[in-house]
């Protein structure tokens, strides 16, 4: 028997309770997966750290500006893994040249050409399997993304770049201070909760509210400022 859907009052299929934690969890165990297996074929590279670290930064800005671009969740974890390892193969050879741009527009236009391989390959596995490409609704997608003259990637780059920069620096800000201070500012500062409202949810004083936003702040604030100054160094 088909399970029943849920159907909303304007005759739109709802996603069933749970789906959005059940999306996370494929979410998680795919990064997990594409990282392990990124670092399998990085294994004889110098410096596994700072690649490792590099995924840890980027990859999350690389699988977002993958599905909005029209990609599936398991091509958009390909594209990151491809964009990632082409990127390690370029500086490998020093091919990154910092007069010729900006590492942010150079990232971009890495992820780009990976984008366009997803959709090549899609093309050819969907011609192979005789179906008719030319009516998938991802079409105009790509030829947008393709077009050197269109905006589209551009604008969704700069409105991931910045997310991802802020969930990078906050990333990183976890692991020096104390949980109950993230927790803290995390609710106060992230989530804009009023300081009455932190103080009650989290059983802490007015003191310790405003004194994890100046900590942890000030951690944040240095954290931002040295990965700007890794992009433009980069």
């Amino acid at each position: 028997m088909s399970a029943e859907k849920n159907v909303s009052d304007e005759g739109q299929e709802v996603s069933p309770k749970g789906s959005e934690k059940d999306s996370d969890d494929k979410i998680k165990h795919a990064y997990a997966k594409t990282r392990k297996s990124l670092i399998a074929r990085l294994e004889n590279w110098e410096d596994q750290r700072t690649w490792d670290e590099f995924y840890q930064t980027y990859w999350r800005l690389i699988y977002a500006v993958a599905i909005k671009a029209g990609l599936r969740q398991d091509e958009a974890f390909d594209c990151v893994q491809e964009t990632i390892l082409s990127i390690a193969k370029q500086s490998k050879k020093n091919l990154y040249d910092p007069e010729q741009g900006s590492f942010k527009t150079w990232l971009m236009n890495m992820t780009r050409w990976r984008i366009n391989d997803q959709f090549r390959k899609r093309k050819k596995d969907t011609a192979m399997l005789g179906g008719d490409w030319d009516n998938d609704r991802k079409t105009a997608v790509i030829d947008r993304v393709e077009d050197p003259d269109g905006d589209i990637l551009p604008r969704l780059w700069n409105v991931e770049w910045k997310k991802n920069i802020a969930d990078a620096a906050l990333s990183r800000v976890k692991a020096q201070v104390s949980p109950k201070q993230y927790q803290i500012f995390d609710c106060y500062v992230v989530k804009q909760l009023d300081a009455k409202q932190v103080q009650k949810k989290l059983n802490v004083s007015m003191a310790q509210v405003y004194l994890a936003k100046h900590r942890v702040g000030a951690v944040l604030k240095k954290e931002l400022a040295k990965l700007e100054a890794e992009n433009d160094d980069a």
